[in-house]
């Protein structure tokens, strides 16, 4: 009896142990579905945190198209930041508006968009607007900076109130460039000219200029100088009859070793600023100041690189190449079949004082030399430009110079300065 008890407790157990695993079974059975559920859910959250994160980067690449991280600056957010984004309107241009719709302004549809900025002083008035005309038939937006303070004497001109016209006195190129030519205002132009007024023009057609470029892929560029021009600083940017465009000079004069092999400047890449102007050469590599030619891009990068208090930009040619948005052997250049005569007048700030061969008489003269002063402050700002330069790539731990032959010179300047220690 007592044995068929125990084997009735044993049976018993057994079907409760059977019933608590099959509960146990089916919960877990039954959670599946709700565990899939809540995977599927955080996934989706997920998928809408990092959705957004990138739609909120693409906006501020829209809205900010030229600014810096600012957590990389360190500089707290003002100003915008307050606005709802849609109101927000980063960019500028400077076309000019009329004052009410029904206006009869004329109203020019253009297929695209080019500036020509210049700095006129009224001597120069018949060769500034032999310019200016010639770029106005190609649609281009002119701004003129006028240096003499001379505003009233180009009123009689019959595309003066065409133009944009900004006074400063005794201000060069660069000055106004960087302080009215802002990435964000000219944002809307695909090439800008930065010219200087005593360039002359009777063979350079602005919209066959731009074919070339474009077709050659020329980021910055300059038209070639004529052979009989005056003040022409670099061999890389005189005309070559044969070349519809160059990059590169073959020359073998002095220290100066142009071949094959050379990928800087003077022989190839950036541009050249004698004066008030820069040379660009498109034998491919090389630019000077007095005709510059930058597509948008270069010049959001050639602004920045433009010092804000050395004025006369002397330096800063020779860095252009590392604007070019690319190869500079192959984005900068010259352009041989449309070309320039630069006259190398200059007129900022006056002309030289006459030499006075007594010493007594220049004692007591008290004349100063304009131009020997803007020459000696020019040669000044050169050398704090490359101090600067230098400066800044050896405190930016993190920037690699993408040119393999300045690499080069830089090591063996080293092993020099090593040696000569020694």
């Amino acid at each position: 009896m007592k044995g068929s008890t125990s084997s009735w407790r044993w049976l018993v157990m057994k079907k409760r142990h059977f019933l608590f695993d099959g509960v146990i079974c089916g919960a877990k059975m039954k959670q599946l579905p709700f565990m899939g559920f809540v995977c599927t859910i955080m996934l989706f959250v997920i998928y809408r945190t990092t959705n957004y994160q990138h739609q909120q980067t693409e906006m501020d690449s829209k809205l900010y198209p030229f600014e810096t991280s600012k957590e990389e600056l360190g500089v707290v957010t003002t100003g915008s930041d307050r606005l709802p984004r849609g109101i927000i309107e980063p960019r500028s241009d400077l076309e000019l508006k009329p004052l009410w719709s029904s206006s009869k302004s004329k109203k020019i549809e253009r297929s695209s968009c080019n500036l020509l900025a210049m700095p006129v002083g009224i001597k120069q008035k018949k060769n500034v607007n032999a310019i200016v005309k010639k770029f106005l038939r190609e649609n281009f937006t002119i701004i003129l900076f006028h240096y003499d303070g001379n505003l009233d004497g180009w009123s009689d001109m019959e595309w003066s109130s065409e133009a944009v016209h900004i006074v400063a006195h005794n201000q060069t190129k660069w000055w106004f460039a960087k302080r009215f030519l802002h990435p964000a205002v000219v944002s809307i132009y695909d090439y800008i000219f930065l010219w200087d007024e005593d360039l002359g023009v009777n063979h350079f057609h602005p919209g066959r200029y731009l074919e070339i470029v474009k077709s050659a892929g020329l980021e910055i560029s300059q038209p070639a100088l004529d052979p009989n021009s005056t003040g022409i600083h670099h061999r890389i940017t005189i005309r070559n009859r044969m070349k519809i465009f160059h990059r590169r000079v073959y020359e073998a004069r002095g220290s100066t070793k142009c071949s094959d092999d050379s990928e800087g400047p003077p022989c190839t890449g950036p541009l050249s600023f004698p004066g008030q102007g820069i040379v660009t050469k498109i034998t491919l590599r090389f630019v000077e100041g007095m005709a510059p030619v930058f597509s948008r891009s270069a010049w959001e990068c050639a602004w920045h690189l433009i010092q804000n208090d050395l004025v006369h930009g002397w330096g800063v040619d020779m860095k252009l190449g590392y604007c070019a948005q690319g190869d500079r052997t192959k984005k900068v250049g010259v352009v041989d079949s449309e070309y320039v005569v630069h006259q190398s007048i200059q007129t900022l700030g006056g002309p030289s004082a006459k030499k006075i061969s007594n010493p007594e008489e220049a004692a007591k003269s008290h004349t100063v030399d304009v131009r020997s002063e803007i020459r000696r402050q020019s040669t000044i700002e050169l050398q704090t430009f490359n101090q600067r330069w230098e400066r800044s790539v050896k405190d930016d731990g993190k920037w690699v110079d993408p040119f393999p032959s300045t690499r080069k010179r830089k090591l063996r300047r080293k092993r020099k300065r090593s040696s000569s220690k020694i």
